[in-house]
């Protein structure tokens, strides 16, 4: 039989409702897997391909012809904004069908919630937190409202994955397995997974089911790229132009570059829907602040929106229903809030500010453009602060220039994403889910408590020793209270975290001031702007008129002019290792990057010119000045910050320069071969970790962190960031001669001002 013909009658009126002219292959293979088999399912296709669908024929089919007893399908978002997109797509599906969907987060229904409760059927689209609130507070309502689920439907598995919002999901489903007797099927959704196997495994982890992935039919098509690049001159000097009556005008030289770049960025998101993600709210504010100015000086309409973490609710969803809307050519800054599949309808282009975090990142927000048969664009620009005259022999190398290009050839030849780094040891988690467990049981044995735990998927890798030595830490904290029956339950200062809304999430979140304009929400800050201090929130300048530090509350009003905005939160991106030998490649080969500008061309070959003079590109050592040296193993952070550690256990004074640096900035007494020697020696034997001179302080950053001992914060970091055998793997094909320094000295191996010929 067809697989159409085996679809309810309601989908079947719904495809020929919305002319579809067949079942796309994707969608095929997922109805074959759920109706044929009982395996777990992982959908892994581009943006747009009909995933959802192919998830939700299916499994709407089985629910069909077989009602369930309670809460038939639950559905897993990342994002409240995710679920409410979701809830419309679905209800129209559903439209003629007697299956009823339900949203269950903080901003939904309470009438709707408590319906469902005393009437559990449907389709439930829920919040990890949301879900742990359930099984952590409403124990009995999670009985009869899962007493008969079939599947769990959990969207961009990949942002799962690399969270640790994920493996909170996966305890929380286990421990709902576990509560009700029931194992449902996962079916797991993601435009951007690298290596399906690992996605498989984690999809499936704690089910007992294997895990069906269906290729997705390869679908080539044509992708605009273009990499454009502007230039500030960091010393102080005037460039002349002419002004439209010919006279001469006078421009700060290092303010030409920005002033550049906004005229483009306006000329180039003129009457086009666009997207323009930077890597921080900061720069996002401030980007969409300048093009508002740009667009006032040209008398052209406020088509300017932001969307960030920080922005209400209420005005992200105004921006998300204008970009939907096919009228309304607006065009808004956005960071990662955007990255994620919320459907903001049909764009002309993307732009990225600067370098994306990585491939993974570069994937998802190329995935956002090319919906409904378009070809995908995405602009690149970059503004560039030069010095004439650099001290740094390397600092005329722009690293981010070159990750862009090389992030480009992984993902568009290579057809490489990043794979998922370990969370083995997610022992802030392993504290939050063992309070959890307590709420939600009361009083338990501290043998039953640690199966209990321990046995959840999540936690394999735990020792019984790390758990007593946790549970230990959290009594004398009076986190726990041990009963006069032995037992244990939560302790005075533990019912202070739990009891707090916060205890649901597990990710870090500052403390937040909430700004008004009135009695209107504008968005969030983390510290308070005294009054007649201006600051920008929403693409907008704002001047507080008071503050309410006891309520938390900013009251501003908006003003005219820019004004800048700062958050206190770290950029934490990391590189890998495939990625950072890809950058040396870029610099060694002489390839064709047709997308890169007639600026960015010379630029690039002025910068290979700087890496091949250097030796950096051959050697491991490169002396900087005196004393100085850059050692250059060509590895990711983790591997590259491992060797930090174990050259100052030598006694060298070694750092990364930056977060995001592709190599140690070393002090060194002897001579550069003498470097590479103790390098060698590094790598050499079985090194314990846990003698490496690690700060005090040391850890993987995660909520709750305070409440785990720091020698297990510091068995984290070793065993889960550090790569030891990483860094020996990359460094082995090396031979004598390349863990030797550069034969050139400091002075004759390069002047940043020469040019190739």
């Amino acid at each position: 039989m067809d697989v159409f013909d085996r679809l309810a009658p309601f989908i079947q009126d719904f495809i020929y409702q919305n002319k579809w002219e067949a079942l796309r292959g994707i969608q095929v293979a997922a109805c074959e897997v759920i109706l044929d088999s009982d395996d777990n399912l992982l959908l892994s296709s581009g943006t747009a391909s009909g995933k959802t669908e192919a998830a939700f024929l299916p499994v709407l089919t089985e629910l069909h012809n077989k009602p369930s007893a309670s809460v038939g399908v639950m559905y897993i978002s990342p994002l409240k904004a995710l679920i409410n997109d979701q809830f419309n797509r679905l209800g129209q599906m559903l439209l003629d069908s007697d299956i009823p969907v339900t949203k269950w987060h903080g901003d939904a229904s309470m009438t709707q919630k408590s319906k469902l409760v005393k009437n559990p059927r449907g389709l439930l689209q829920i919040t990890p937190e949301s879900l742990e609130s359930l099984i952590s507070n409403k124990r009995g309502a999670c009985l009869s409202l899962f007493a008969d689920l079939r599947f769990v439907v959990i969207d961009e598995v990949h942002y799962f994955m690399r969270d640790i919002r994920g493996l909170q999901l996966l305890c929380v489903l286990e421990r709902l397995s576990r509560l009700t007797g029931v194992k449902p099927r996962r079916i797991g959704l993601s435009a951007t997974l690298g290596d399906l196997s690992l996605a498989q495994a984690w999809l499936s982890a704690g089910t007992g089911r294997a895990c069906a992935a269906p290729a997705a039919a390869a679908e080539k098509k044509r992708i605009g790229l273009h990499i454009e690049r502007f230039v500030n001159y960091a010393e102080e000097r005037d460039l002349v132009e002419k002004d439209s009556g010919g006279g001469a005008v006078s421009v700060n030289a290092g303010d030409f570059g920005d002033l550049e770049h906004y005229e483009y960025l306006f000329k180039h998101t003129l009457d086009k829907k666009t997207i323009i993600f930077t890597n921080s709210r900061e720069e996002t504010e401030l980007v969409m602040a300048r093009l508002r100015d740009v667009a006032l000086k040209n008398k052209a309409p406020d088509v300017y929106r932001v969307h960030h973490g920080n922005v209400s609710a209420l005005l992200r969803e105004s921006a998300e229903d204008e970009m939907r809307s096919a009228d309304e050519k607006i065009v808004t800054g956005a960071t990662v809030t955007l990255e994620l599949g919320i459907d903001i309808g049909s764009l002309d282009q993307a732009v990225q500010i600067g370098a994306p975090l990585n491939v993974s990142s570069f994937a998802q927000r190329l995935g956002r453009c090319g919906r409904r048969g378009q070809i995908p664009r995405l602009l690149f620009t970059f503004v560039e602060s030069v010095k004439i005259n650099s001290d740094d022999p390397l600092g005329p190398i722009n690293w981010d220039f070159l990750r862009t290009i090389a992030i480009l050839e992984l993902y568009l030849k290579d057809h490489w994403l990043e794979p998922i780094p370990p969370q083995r040891h997610a022992y802030n988690l392993l504290y939050h889910q063992t309070m959890s467990c307590l709420k939600s049981n009361g009083e338990m044995s501290p043998a039953g408590l640690a199966t209990a735990v321990l046995s959840l998927s999540c936690f394999q890798n735990i020792s019984q020793a790390d758990y007593h030595r946790l549970l230990s830490h959290l009594i004398s904290a009076n986190q726990l209270q041990r009963t006069e029956r032995d037992g244990l339950i939560i302790g005075r200062e533990g019912e202070k975290v739990v009891n707090s809304y916060k205890f649901l999430t597990v990710f870090l979140t500052p403390e937040y001031l909430l700004v008004k304009d009135e009695n209107r929400a504008i968005g969030t800050v983390d510290k308070v702007y005294p009054v007649g201090v201006r600051f920008a929130l929403a693409g907008l300048t704002w001047e507080t008129v008071a503050v309410n530090e006891k309520s938390k509350v900013i009251f501003v009003k908006q003003v005219p002019g820019i004004a800048v905005v700062d958050w206190n939160v770290d950029f934490t991106a990391e590189l890998h290792t495939v990625l950072v030998r890809k950058i040396r490649s870029v610099l060694r080969e002489d390839g064709a990057y047709p997308y890169l500008s007639q600026r960015c061309g010379p630029r690039l070959a002025e910068i290979q010119y700087i890496a091949r003079g250097s030796g950096i590109l051959d050697n491991l050592v490169t002396p900087l000045s005196h004393r100085k040296y850059a050692v250059f193993p060509w590895v990711g952070t983790r591997q590259l910050m491992t060797l930090n550690y174990l050259l100052r256990r030598r006694g060298v004074k070694s750092k990364l320069p930056w977060i995001t640096c592709l190599y140690l900035e070393v002090i060194f007494e002897g001579t550069g071969e003498e470097l590479a020697g103790v390098v060698a020696d590094s790598l050499s034997g079985e090194p314990d970790l846990y003698d490496l001179p690690l700060p005090d302080k040391v850890q993987i950053a995660g909520k709750y962190n305070e409440f785990v001992p720091p020698d297990l914060l510091r068995k984290q970091f070793i065993e889960d960031y550090l790569d030891f055998d990483g860094l020996r793997e990359a460094l082995a094909p090396l031979s004598h001669s390349g863990l030797s320094q550069n034969p050139k000295t400091a002075d004759s191996r390069m002047d940043s001002g020469i040019k190739p010929e």
